[in-house]
């Protein structure tokens, strides 16, 4: 049985295979993920208390490119910079107070929403199967959502949680999803998965 689950999580679709390479490749992929998300989060719409960026496309991009270890690492690494004082969080933002503050929800759910991502990805819910990609997208938006709006319900009460910090992503999470499956087909790595 051990042998048949070996087999199909090494012939499921493998993104970007950091084993066996080496270490200077793998520290150039998490500055290229950390870079991703910091672009990402200097597009933003304000809004309050929390505003919108691509945050959560570029998470679950890089959960499913980069796979749901190194991609969680990712995440976590640009969170530990914008902790620590660098201008990386939603319109250069920084600091600690973010994480204890309204937004503390959904920064908290990036790093377990892309590697949700990454393990779905892995497992066939990629570029190749367009439906179960946006899927695995929405569903990772999804969790960011309800993360973020069950922290920010502890802030400001259950009700202007849900109608100022889930209701009006709902439409936009779908709109990233939809991106991220397409910008997932577009990949190279695609054709021969």
């Amino acid at each position: 049985m051990a042998d048949t689950a070996e087999t199909v999580i090494k012939t499921a679709f493998a993104p970007i295979s950091l084993q066996g390479r080496p270490f200077v490749w793998r520290i150039g992929a998490l500055v290229l993920g950390v870079l991703l998300l910091t672009l990402s989060s200097y597009i933003k719409v304000a809004m309050i208390p929390v505003p919108v960026t691509m945050q959560t496309l570029a998470v679950t991009l890089i959960g499913a490119i980069y796979g749901w270890r190194f991609g969680g690492l990712t995440i976590m690494a640009w969170l530990l910079q914008g902790a620590l004082g660098m201008p990386v969080l939603a319109g250069g933002a920084a600091g600690i107070q973010h994480f204890t503050g309204p937004t503390g929800g959904y920064l908290l759910a990036f790093p377990i929403a892309g590697a949700l991502m990454g393990w779905l990805t892995q497992r066939g819910w990629n570029g190749n199967r367009m439906v179960f990609a946006f899927a695995g997208m929405l569903i990772s938006n999804g969790l960011c959502l309800l993360f973020g709006a069950t922290w920010l319900a502890t802030n400001i009460g259950a009700e202007q949680a849900l109608m100022l910090g889930a209701l009006p992503f709902l439409a936009g999470g779908v709109l990233k999803s939809v991106l991220g499956a397409f910008i997932l087909k577009l990949l190279p790595w695609n054709k021969s998965a």
